[in-house]
């Protein structure tokens, strides 16, 4: 267990990270293609379009565009204000300017959690907590995909920026802990050996 002062302060640290560094990011990440990520979470939603979407740790804003030209009502949310100011501008969408820590998200409201590349910022012992609340803000039979660097279960900070690097059987339990149902898992980018496969994605009914 943590100090819940200590848990601020490292959530804080990767922020102001990603507040230094907003217009490279938005740069360098513009062009990543994620479609096979999109894909996994909307083909095991079972309610009818327009779908509830919300983008944990929505960035620039990116996703948040693409989802909403697929005609679905997609919110973001982000902890770092430039990304919540550029996902705003860039996609329209309503975004919510909060941090992984001190989510508010309403009870029921989504039909998918789109967490691409966000949760490994959480500390273990917060993990819980936050996939708790991901779970009540999602409707009976909504559906999580998350993405993660994968690892040994290490964590620790890489550079300015706090990480918890899982392996499929740790997260798998983690996951089952907070009440999700595995549906499915790979590893990105497709086609290559596992070595070259750093990306651990998964998809979890609630």
């Amino acid at each position: 267990m943590r100090d819940p002062n200590e848990l601020e302060t490292i959530t804080e640290r990767t922020l102001d990270h990603y507040r230094g560094s907003a217009e490279s990011f938005r740069e360098n990440t513009r062009d990543h293609d994620v479609s096979q990520n999109i894909a996994a979470l909307l083909r095991h939603i079972r309610a009818p379009s327009p779908l509830q979407i919300l983008d944990l740790g929505c960035g620039p804003g990116r996703d948040l565009r693409t989802f909403t030209a697929l005609g679905h009502v997609a919110v973001g949310v982000d902890g770092a204000e430039p990304f919540v100011e550029m996902a705003r501008a860039e996609s329209g969408c309503e975004v919510w300017h909060q941090n992984l820590l001190q989510l508010d998200l309403p009870v029921g409201r989504f039909d998918g959690v789109f967490a691409n590349a966000v949760l490994f910022h959480v500390p273990s012992a917060a993990l819980g907590q936050v996939l708790g609340c991901l779970h009540r803000t999602l409707k009976p039979q909504g559906v999580l995909f998350c993405s993660n660097p994968r690892g040994d279960n290490q964590e620790g900070w890489s550079g300015e920026r706090y990480g918890a690097w899982y392996d499929w059987p740790a997260w798998r339990e983690r996951m089952l802990a907070a009440g999700f149902e595995e549906i499915e898992h790979y590893y990105r980018p497709s086609g290559l050996p596992r070595a070259q496969q750093p990306w651990l994605a998964s998809v979890w009914r609630a």
